[in-house]
């Protein structure tokens, strides 16, 4: 059966000639021959038919200033069409393989492998099991929301072209829509005109959710179910898999901008969303359940439930017996509907909390089924209810999160009122006087009492008063996870606590509303993690609050600012071997550990393929509850397509599963010290070589130089600030224009600088390539670990980073370029020898589709480079110079 009539050459090649004849029709013909100029130069010099680049430069050269702009705007463009069609490539090969049952990770292969244990074990294992994807709101999407939305549209049209069968005039019909839709894009802004706020960003993040994993959720569970019922021979219940939650509009962490208003506004307008949604599906509802009475036979349970809904709403009654007089599922339905309208009103009847909500349908389902209407109750009911479950009443459940400074100075100066002198004690009486005014009875300061406190003691309290109201209007789940940035101490977690004591959102021994998240991102903070954690654990106070929160403990992991303070290699290995040491720690204080990952997009910051980062999780630390954060391009990348979606919520499931059966089959992963032993000596070497780089007298000035990490500071990528003070050090600039500049240079070194340093001193030690050959077969974490690099290695393009290189000073460009180059050079060499592969990227879709884009992404670059050594630009040039930046991000589908 052909499932499809199109494949990705064929868009590729239709929508490159769609936005040719739409740059001729709306730019100019000269404009139009200019970038093919460019574009089949380059390509030419990729296929080896020119032996160097200076036809392209000199091509770039001649352009005028208004030619320039229509270029990168092209190359832009292009490449945004270009990843809908890989996109649309994506969906065949997951329908195709599913159809032919040969999709890799999927259901049946998870629930195969779970057939091979007992069903209580089975059972054990999808109880332990949750997922929660979190959704951030830092600046590293590079596209305006109006762009996306564009582009979505095109990708519905490429879908009904490739999935549905047409008559000539119907397809006539479709290719006008498409040719208009592209020309709406060309003639829409690329570049956001103003910052975007807090608000915009959790309206971003609130899309996804609300229109592409609302829709998908219960198709994922619906599937799961059906192939475990299928293929074991017992009954499973299968409990909430999924959670998402969001940081958009409640991260303040370097974001003065988010205010407990913008978290206040954010709450509000998810909770509206999701009741919309759950009256939508309410609305499909009633126009199945159209049952008639008299072929009924409704149960006492049936008629109690509905008689308190009349009694409640008595009027809404009423207008339901009159609209449906014989049809007593449609009168549940509308006092449902009823009962969601009245949630937030002032009006009585409204649902309290989202149990209540279920309940309702859970007596719709009894009384379904009891009248032979299994069909109706799996195709609608089941699904909503998994809906329900889900997203609840909040759609998502937010975490805060801020700076450690900030709480320790709203503590100091608050108990400062006191008589409390807090910034003399040292840490252990800091941590007693912490302890002693949690468990005490009486209130210690007033956080409503904010006069003559300083503007950021006053944002503390504040967020701590608020957050008691939220909790009491959208319920305690809504907002109850607080995560403390570069926590370095067991203080920086009580002060937390005592915050949240004192605003009475936590009232030991009876009640904590607020699991408290430490984030350890530091090489201190993390060597420091036994001392830190165990205090805690063993703390009077933190082990009530520990207690109530049915003893998980949620550890937050930077990979982030681990990577640019210690280097690929040596990050990767200080993050395994501590989430090690923290399985240790909770273990030992018989404490359920939680791991929260801050993965970023790129590879550098913790990105790749997520199915395949759960599976080299040290099985240690696998308790079956897992989080991570979903930045950037990746939200776009896993959650714009429905089918996508679903199939990267499938992937986390299987993998998450298969790493809980492992972690109970065999929990201590068999690691051969002389394996340890070669990661000891990499990552030291490979460290060190990274931070004596860093070091290198003039490396920032070459930073700013050779790349354009001055002009991405200035876009309106995110409300967050680019960079934590005026400095301007590596240690201040924030992880992600950190990445998103080398990436643009083409020089992605975050993601492989000092690994070819590493192995190289292991082999010199008296190390061999065999042993690096067999820890890359055997060892989950070093091959996900070196395919990562393999990628960045890759996606490193130094013949364009040469150029980008001209533009520093030439004492600074001698000293540190060949330095790259050589590292770049023997790291493919080292990988390529020790996976015994021919090419640096496995997968042959992601091969082509790099060679495919390098072409286009060259002249894009080189126009950067030309923009860039121009002092005095006009506002044309820097127009042209910004896209030239968007067009880069979509070109190598990422910023940082």
């Amino acid at each position: 059966m052909e499932l499809h009539s199109r494949g990705v050459r064929q868009d590729v090649r239709e929508l490159g000639s769609l936005l040719g004849d739409v740059l001729a029709a709306q730019a100019s013909d000269e404009a139009f021959e200019a970038v093919e100029a460019l574009r089949t130069t380059a390509i030419e010099y990729r296929r080896d038919d020119r032996t160097s680049r200076e036809v392209l430069r000199e091509n770039i050269a001649s352009l005028s200033p208004e030619h320039r702009r229509s270029v990168a705007r092209a190359f832009t463009t292009y490449f945004e069409l270009i990843n809908l069609a890989e996109e649309r490539e994506r969906v065949r090969a997951v329908r195709t393989e599913s159809q032919n049952q040969t999709l890799e990770g999927s259901f049946d292969d998870v629930v195969a492998a779970l057939g091979d244990v007992d069903s209580a074990t089975v059972q054990q294992i999808v109880d332990d099991v949750l997922i929660e994807p979190t959704f951030t709101a830092h600046p590293t999407e590079a596209r305006r929301k109006t762009i996306k939305a564009k582009l979505r549209s095109i990708a519905a049209m490429l879908e009904r072209l490739d999935e549905q069968s047409h008559t000539d005039i119907e397809r006539a019909h479709l290719e006008r829509e498409l040719d208009a839709a592209v020309t709406s894009l060309w003639q829409t802004a690329q570049i956001r005109s103003r910052r975007p706020t807090p608000d915009d960003e959790a309206h971003n993040v609130q899309w996804y959710l609300e229109n592409v994993l609302f829709d998908v959720i219960g198709d994922v569970y619906t599937e799961f179910e059906s192939v475990l019922e299928r293929d074991i021979d017992a009954s499973i219940a299968v409990p909430k898999l999924f959670e998402f939650r969001s940081w958009a509009g409640s991260d303040r962490d370097g974001n003065p901008h988010v205010t407990p208003d913008v978290t206040s506004r954010t709450l509000a307008r998810q909770q509206s969303l999701v009741l919309e949604r759950y009256r939508e599906e309410l609305d499909t509802l009633s126009g199945v359940l159209s049952q008639d009475r008299a072929r009924l036979s409704i149960d006492a349970a049936f008629r109690e439930s509905l008689q308190e809904d009349r009694d409640a709403l008595p009027s809404v009654a009423v207008t339901a017996e009159e609209a449906y007089p014989d049809e007593p599922y449609r009168q549940k339905v509308r006092l449902m509907y009823e009962r969601l309208d009245r949630i937030d009103d002032v009006r009585p009847g409204g649902y309290d909390a989202p149990d209540e909500f279920d309940a309702d349908l859970r007596e719709l389902i009894d009384s379904l089924r009891a009248n032979g209407a299994d069909s109706i109750v799996d195709a609608y009911l089941v699904p909503l209810r998994r809906k329900v479950e889900t997203f609840g009443f909040t759609l998502a459940n937010l975490d805060l999160r801020d700076h450690r400074e900030n709480h320790t100075a709203a503590v100091q100066e608050t108990l400062e009122r006191e008589g409390l002198d807090y910034g003399t004690l040292n840490e252990n009486e800091r941590i007693a006087l912490l302890t002693d005014a949690v468990l005490q009875e009486q209130p210690v300061i007033d956080l409503t009492e904010t006069g003559g406190l300083s503007e950021t003691t006053t944002r503390v309290c504040d967020r701590f008063t608020h957050l008691s109201d939220w909790q009491a209007e959208y319920g305690s789940g809504a907002i109850d996870s607080y995560c403390i940035s570069m926590t370095e101490q067991p203080s920086h977690v009580l002060e937390v606590l005592f915050l949240a004591d004192q605003a009475g959102v936590v009232s030991l021994p009876e009640y904590s509303g607020l699991n408290i998240v430490p984030l350890l991102e530091t090489k201190s903070a993390l060597s420091n993690a036994d001392d830190i954690m165990g205090t805690l654990f063993e703390n009077d106070a933190y082990s009530q609050t520990l207690a109530l929160r049915g003893n998980t403990q949620e550890i937050m992991l930077g990979y982030s600012d681990s990577n640019k303070e210690n280097g690929f290699l040596a990050a990767n290995w200080a993050l395994y071997r501590n989430q090690r040491r923290l399985g240790a720690i909770t273990d030992a204080h018989d404490v359920d550990l939680r791991l929260f990952h801050g993965r970023g997009g790129s590879i550098s910051r913790g990105g790749g393929p997520m199915n395949e980062a759960l599976l080299a999780l040290p099985r240690e630390t696998v308790t079956g509850e897992v989080k991570f954060t979903e930045q950037g391009e990746a939200i776009a990348e896993k959650y714009a397509n429905p089918r996508i979606a679903e199939r990267n919520l499938e992937q986390m499931l299987t993998a998450q599963l298969r790493s809980r059966l492992r972690s109970l089959n065999d929990p201590e992963e068999p690691i051969r010290s002389e394996w340890r032993d070669a990661m000891a000596t990499m990552s030291e070497t490979a460290r060190t070589e990274y931070q004596e780089l860093l070091e290198t007298d003039g490396f920032v000035a070459y930073f700013e130089q050779a790349t354009p990490i001055t002009v991405i500071e200035t876009l309106n990528l995110g409300s967050r600030p680019a960079s934590r003070s005026d400095e301007r050090t590596v240690e201040d600039l924030r992880a992600i224009p950190w990445v998103f500049s080398w990436t643009q240079s083409r020089c992605i070194l975050p993601g492989w600088y000092g690994l070819a340093a590493g192995i190289d001193a292991y082999l010199e030690d008296g190390g061999d390539v065999e042993t690096l050959q067999e820890m890359y077969s055997e060892w989950p974490f070093f091959r996900t670990t070196l395919d990562n690099a393999a990628l960045a290695i890759a996606r490193t393009d130094m013949e364009i980073a040469a150029e980008y290189a001209t533009l520093a000073d030439d004492t600074l460009r001698d000293r540190i370029f060949p330095r790259l180059t050589a590292e770049h050079e023997r790291a493919a060499e080292l990988v390529l020898t020790i996976t015994d592969r021919t090419h640096l990227i496995d997968r042959e879709w992601l091969r082509e589709s790099l060679e495919r884009r390098n072409p286009y992404v060259d002249p894009l670059n080189l126009l950067q480079v030309r923009l860039l050594e121009t002092t005095e630009r006009t506002s044309e040039e820097e127009r042209a110079l910004r896209l030239t930046i968007n067009g880069i991000a979509a070109g190598m589908k990422n910023t940082g």
